[in-house]
């Protein structure tokens, strides 16, 4: 019934955090609601006449179409200055060598050419700058939400009026090539598809190479009215190896070569766009809003003039979502209808025309249709949802009311006019440019109330752990009665949502669940501040020493600041040096680093032999200076933010097949050899040391025999992942095939010793011998779990019992012979040892997982997690009571750790700094199991948490019972 009871009791924190959470990302993560109206050549956007459509030309619609044929070329994280031309060189100043620039030199070179029929504009990008939120864009005009992000690698079906959707319902040929993602936003729509694998980041070529095979027949077919490609390898090559890289102008050269190829088939009634859907940044990622993320090109080239004037020296900044307009109005489309986007108006001039009014009209006439869009959208979500600013939305809407009526005024006397037109022009831009402006603002609001709430609930159900963590040392404490308020809070929930629901008011479910969460809370707080807090203080509570609380408490204050994402990898590490220094000071002040008396304590019936001090002054200083050389070792690899242009990141965290120069490569190949076998070394030796490889038990075996296995694994597995491009092609099929077993072969090997050491978690040695006198007898030990504070202290006993009775047959046999003298040696480690073998099977996975080069991170972690545990244990009593007493310095500093190295091996809490190509370890191409990339890429990213949890267990070790002392080495023989 206890176990019940303790069940049920977490399975009810759980609840609360789950609840908390919830509550929280409602108000954080940010929705709209989507239309599923649809625009239709049939229904005019809005009252008026449509003189332009009644020309009677094919293809027309709102508006005459101007081209027939679309090629819409799509190359993935084309950044801007990629299009740029090399910068001549200024005398006295430094050349400048990128490896992008200058290697789109065909497109420069007809921008120069033919200034009348190109144009190159800088395309800002809305964040969030993923893909499938870009495409979503391109094709619908509309704003995606912050929560759009987490679709990315789980796409489905746009729902919303699309430029795909009006491409087909008019009957045009849509053809598609590239990336696997358009399949999922539109399904079934394209008269032919050639889709390929766009998941595994590290092939540059087989979409391109893909989507080549099939171009150029298709063009020249003459099958198709709109051709879409989507090139990868930009994108893939930014995040493999960088933009920097040399492999960068390869692929732009590659890009500049296909643009080349489809001017030259390019017919006069054909339009061609060459776009990046977002850029990245200078690692190669890209999902933030930075500058670099948000800036992608967008050039239009038409064999006919489509530009009125020359282009300006430096290209407009149009909004990405305006090309979405633009290209329905020039091929004979209606608007998406949930458009917000701005037509670029200089494309609909009349070049051929000498007379400025007529261009000056036709402009006019694509915004005020584009207007006419923008504003029946308005009306029509204004209508279906609340979230816009209303006194905004009035002033756009009287500011179109009277553009629309001066523009209709025009229409009827348009001699003349050409300055009311440009003033109409004006108008109209502001008013779409301000709807613009004014759904980010309204749809990028957070939550506060919810946000608040959120973690109001989620503090409340931390304090909840608190008081019972300090309850369940005591005597006699039961779970049972916590489950009361808990029952009696749910049924109040639950009568609330049944009385919701009989009025007829719409339940929203996260709401409910924080009401169900608070209501089964408030009870139980309430009840233990009346039986509990009355009667004790509240510092009793917070057992923890002041300057640990004070250094929590700045580490609480920084989470609101505004700087927080930016700054916190520096401060970090700094609080964590604080806390060490303070350590260190503090056994100075309590007289702990001077050499103490030798201590003879009676403990469990037999007594502690006496020996050497446990710790001397050097030692205790020689632990904090270690300690704090780690860390600082460990900040040398880190990544900036990209809001700090004038940090340098470290050039450690990419991976070796980045590196330009084989003998640097295999320098550095060496030296993360050398770090894996520095850790093997430094577990096996402190493993040895404390006597706990002399057990044959199988999960000591595995540590002798599974480790350099896994080791050498991991060896092989860098040295193929480094040198896979410089394969010879008759080798690359093995060297693919070997790149996806060697993972999954450590990663076996990892779970069989995980196995093991689950089944048989006790390594230490055992040796019976029969006719020896019997010297001491243990206490029987109790059956069950724990009640107190007295059977905690029987644990190892309770152990070396458990290993009497696996001899009592032989006790049995060799009772004529004499009593049996049972002798376990290496129970002083019996936690520590287990733990910490489990820790380094987990540190393997959990290093493929990641750059070679982070092996030298993860042996620092190690190094600084044993140095900690050290220095922890010199500062705790040797005749403190219980096992499991873990003080607060301990569960402070793990925390700060775990940050600190979150950093280190390269990771930012922002978008563009997810190392993806941990999605892609030991799994083959073309692999569709989502689930599995999102758990490798999770567990890439919280590596240190997950370890520092694991190295959390080990803190129970830092004080065994006073047979032995885990950390100190000290191996007594128990006799029987």
């Amino acid at each position: 019934m206890r176990k019940i009871s303790v069940l049920l009791f977490l399975a009810w924190v759980g609840f609360l955090f789950y609840a908390g959470i919830a509550l929280f990302t409602s108000g954080f993560l940010l929705t709209r609601l989507e239309l599923t109206n649809h625009s239709s050549c049939q229904e005019p956007p809005g009252p008026g006449s449509l003189p332009w459509g009644s020309r009677g030309e094919p293809g027309s619609c709102w508006m005459a179409s101007r081209f027939s044929r679309l090629v819409l070329v799509l190359i993935d994280a084309l950044r801007f200055d990629f299009a740029q031309p090399q910068l001549s060189h200024v005398s006295g100043e430094p050349p400048i060598s990128l490896p992008f620039l200058g290697k789109l030199a065909f497109l420069q070179r007809i921008l120069e050419i033919q200034p009348h029929h190109a144009r190159l504009y800088r395309s800002k990008v809305d964040p969030p700058t993923t893909t499938m939120q870009r495409l979503k864009a391109l094709t619908t005009g509309s704003l995606p939400t912050f929560i759009d992000a987490g679709s990315n690698f789980a796409s489905y079906a746009i729902a919303e009026d699309n430029l795909v959707k009006q491409l087909t319902s008019t009957g045009r040929r849509v053809v598609f090539m590239g990336d696997e993602t358009w399949n999922d936003l539109f399904p079934g729509a394209f008269s032919q598809a050639f889709f390929f694998p766009s998941f595994d980041v590290r092939d540059l070529h087989t979409v391109d190479n893909g989507i080549l095979e099939h171009l150029y027949p298709t063009m020249d077919s003459g099958e198709w009215d709109v051709l879409i490609t989507h090139f990868l390898g930009v994108d893939h090559c930014g995040h493999k190896h960088g933009p920097h890289h040399p492999e960068m102008a390869k692929k732009l050269s590659q890009m500049d070569q296909v643009i080349q190829g489809l001017v030259e088939r390019l017919e006069n009634d054909t339009l061609l766009v060459v776009t990046g859907d977002h850029g990245m940044t200078t690692s190669g990622n890209h999902g933030g809003d930075s500058e670099l993320e948000t800036s992608a090109a967008l050039f239009l080239y038409s064999p006919t003039a489509l530009f009125p004037s020359a282009p300006p020296e430096e290209p407009e900044v149009i909004p990405q979502i305006s090309l979405v307009p633009t290209l329905a109005l020039l091929l004979g489309l209606p608007i998406p209808f949930g458009n917000i986007g701005e037509v670029i108006a200089e494309v609909f001039s009349e070049v051929e025309d000498s007379q400025p009014h007529s261009s000056t009209l036709a402009q006019a006439s694509a915004l005020h249709l584009n207007a006419q869009q923008v504003s029946r959208f308005l009306h029509t979500y204004s209508t279906a949802a609340q979230d816009l600013q209303v006194k905004e939305l009035h002033r756009l809407q009287n500011l179109f009311s009277k553009a629309s009526a001066d523009y209709q005024r025009l229409l009827q006397s348009p001699q003349g006019a050409e300055a009311a037109l440009q003033t109409v022009i004006t108008e109209l831009q502001q008013f779409l440019r301000g709807v613009r402006a004014m759904c980010i603002e309204s749809w990028a609001r957070f939550s506060l109330v919810r946000m608040a709430g959120g973690a109001a609930l989620l503090a409340a159900t931390c304090f909840l752990c608190l008081l019972v963590s300090q309850w369940a040392t005591s005597p006699g404490f039961c779970f049972r009665p916590l489950l009361i308020p808990m029952a009696w809070g749910l049924t109040g929930a639950i009568v609330c949502a049944g009385l919701l629901a009989t009025t007829g008011l719409k339940l929203d479910s996260v709401v409910l669940g924080a009401m169900a969460a608070v209501g089964s809370l408030l009870p139980f707080l309430w009840k233990a501040w009346a039986g509990w807090g009355a009667k004790r203080p509240l510092a009793a509570l917070l057992p923890m020493p002041g300057p640990v609380l004070l250094l929590l408490l700045i580490r609480f204050a920084g989470f609101f600041s505004d700087s927080f994402v930016i700054a916190e990898a520096r401060a970090a590490p700094f609080l964590l040096i604080s806390l060490i220094l303070l350590l260190v000071a503090q056994l100075h002040w309590e007289g702990k680093l001077l050499p103490p008396k030798l201590l003879t304590i009676p403990r469990l019936g037999f007594l502690t032999p006496a020996g050497p001090p446990r710790h001397n002054g050097t030692h205790a200083l020689g632990l904090g200076v270690g300690l704090l050389l780690c860390i600082r070792l460990a900040g040398l690899f880190h990544r900036c933010p990209e809001e700090t242009p004038a940090c340098s990141s470290s050039p450690w965290l990419s991976p070796l097949a980045s590196m330009v120069g084989g003998r640097a490569k295999n320098v550095w190949y060496g030296a993360c050899v050398g770090a894996l076998a520095a850790l093997l070394a430094a577990v096996r030796l402190w493993l040895r040391r404390y006597g706990n490889l002399k057990s044959p038990e199988p999960p000591v075996l595995f540590v002798r025999w599974g480790l350099p296995l896994m080791g050498l694994g991991t060896a092989a597995y860098w040295a193929l992942a480094s040198g896979a491009d410089e394969a010879p092609p008759r080798l690359r099929a093995l060297v693919a095939g070997a790149s996806v077993m060697l993972p999954r072969a450590v990663a076996g090997l990892a779970a069989s010793g995980l196995m093991l050491l689950l089944w048989r978690p006790v390594t230490v040695l055992v040796k019976a011998a029969a006719g020896a006198p019997r010297t001491r007898t243990v206490l029987t030990p109790f059956s069950g779990p724990p009640t107190s504070q007295a059977d905690l202290d029987y644990v190892v006993p309770q152990i070396y019992r458990h290993m009497q009775e696996e001899f009592r047959g032989r006790l049995e046999r060799t009772k004529s012979q004499g009593p049996l003298t049972v002798a376990a040696y290496q129970l002083g480690s019996v936690y520590s040892a287990a733990m910490v073998t489990a820790l380094t099977l987990l540190a393997f996975p959990l290093l493929l997982l990641h750059a070679e080069r982070i092996s030298l991170v993860f042996l620092l972690l190690f190094l600084q997690s044993f140095l900690l545990l050290h220095l922890l244990a010199a500062g705790i009593p040797i005749t403190t009571p219980g096992p499991f007493t873990v003080p607060w310095q301990a569960v402070s500093a793990w925390a700060f750790m775990a940050t600190q190295t979150f950093y280190s091996t390269g990771h930012q809490p922002v978008f563009p700094a997810i190392h993806w190509h941990a999605a892609f370890v030991g799994v083959p191409e073309g692999h569709d199991f989502t689930w599995l990339s999102a758990l490798l890429v999770g567990a890439n990213t919280f590596a240190s948490h997950i370890l520092f949890a694991d190295f959390g267990l080990c803190l129970g070790s830092l004080h065994p019972p006073q047979a032995s002392h885990g950390l100190e080495g000290v191996c007594p023989q128990v006799h029987f």
